[in-house]
């Protein structure tokens, strides 16, 4: 007789991340022995003026008060606009949400600290206002109790990779373009560790070079980048910068890597359009970089890119370039399109918190050990 299986539960997941340029929601629905699915998405653009406020209190020496409040009411705002937007087309209702996985935005992230001050991370976020004006339970706030357990507190979103896409037999590497890049890495031996660590800048310095001198957001399908031409010396200095050097565990943010840093590299020289193709090669070589400190010596390559850079059609050439040993593949092919995977590790760690299951990897943030994350705001 064969046994009625449990109804799925419904999450929502929330991500707005460094490149500060929308919140994605994701529906997921998730059941007892299989992969999360993923069910229907909404990207809500970051409003202009909200977009210009985020920028500077992630850049400014001193805030006041009032600044972050109305940053922080501005923000749930757009957050409870994405979850409306996100369930008006479909027949799920918000009670039957489980639970909404908010990651807020993150003004700042130092994990080893300042000037032997604690190490801490901001994300800005309010999840009793949202549980208000969504009628959903939300759980917030997952990255300080990996930093209390002595971790970086990031990247997260190895613990869902390692749910998604499981193991295959194979070398899987699952790479997120995002305002940073962060690897991951699935051994092909089920009992290795997952790795897990940021490699360096992405998304954060293109887009802010190309808003600098272009105007808009972004670099559409890396078409600028690819009018110039690599600037060896520059890519030199750049990759000098002790980061690339580190071993793992290693996160970074805004607060290394900006538009001030790139500044004090330039000899003021180069023209515009060879600095957007030079900071494109970063990327693409700090990533390999970023795979070489692994040392995996058997076996293909699967390398599954994802993010807002995996659009980036010169990006992706420049990693192709690097990665003559990689198969670069869609996560499309999981049933995840590769905006929506950042969005469902939040949805599903809201899920890990619900049921008092560890949210992150020890072998990825360095922490003393698996902890529960995030704090949970009743509906």
């Amino acid at each position: 007789m064969k046994m009625p299986t449990a109804s799925p539960l419904y999450y929502i997941g929330l991500m707005s991340g460094t490149s500060l340029d929308g919140i994605d929601a994701a529906l997921i629905a998730i059941e007892t022995d299989s992969p999360p699915r993923l069910l229907a998405t909404h990207a809500e653009p970051m409003p202009d003026e909200l977009h210009r406020l985020l920028l500077m209190l992630c850049h400014a020496e001193q805030v006041g008060f009032a600044q972050l409040a109305a940053a922080e009411h501005a923000f749930c705002q757009c957050q409870a606009q994405a979850v409306q937007q996100l369930l008006a087309p479909i027949s799920i209702k918000p009670e039957q949400i489980s639970a909404i996985g908010s990651h807020g935005q993150t003004i700042e992230h130092a994990p080893v600290g300042h000037s032997g001050g604690p190490a801490y991370t901001l994300q800005l976020d309010n999840p009793s206002l949202l549980a208000e004006l969504t009628g959903c339970t939300v759980v917030a706030d997952f990255r300080r109790r990996d930093l209390a357990a002595g971790g970086q507190a990031a990247p997260l979103a190895p613990a869902f990779h390692q749910a998604l896409f499981g193991r295959s037999g194979a070398h899987q590497l699952v790479l997120n373009l995002g305002g940073f890049a962060n690897l991951t890495w699935l051994s092909s031996q089920p009992t290795d560790p997952v790795i897990g660590f940021d490699t360096g800048p992405a998304n954060v310095l293109l887009d802010g070079w190309f808003a600098w001198h272009q105007g808009g957001r972004f670099d559409q399908d890396g078409a600028w980048a690819a009018s110039g031409k690599v600037d060896e010396a520059l890519l030199a200095r750049l990759l000098s910068e002790p980061f690339f050097q580190q071993p793992p565990p290693r996160s970074t943010g805004r607060e290394l890597f900006h538009l001030d840093w790139l500044r004090q590299h330039l000899s003021g020289q180069e023209a515009a359009a060879d600095v957007q193709a030079t900071l494109a090669e970063l990327t693409a070589a700090s990533v390999a970089q970023g795979i070489e400190q692994l040392q995996i010596k058997d076996g293909p390559l699967t390398l599954i890119t994802a993010g807002g850079g995996a659009h980036n059609g010169y990006l992706m050439q420049r990693l192709a370039y690097y990665l003559p040993r990689a198969t670069l593949t869609s996560p499309a092919a999981y049933g995840w399109p590769e905006d929506w995977i950042e969005a469902g590790a939040f949805a599903w760690l809201a899920h890990q918190r619900l049921h008092h299951l560890p949210g992150n990897l020890p072998s990825v943030t360095g922490a003393q050990g698996p902890r529960v994350l995030g704090g949970v705001y009743a509906a």
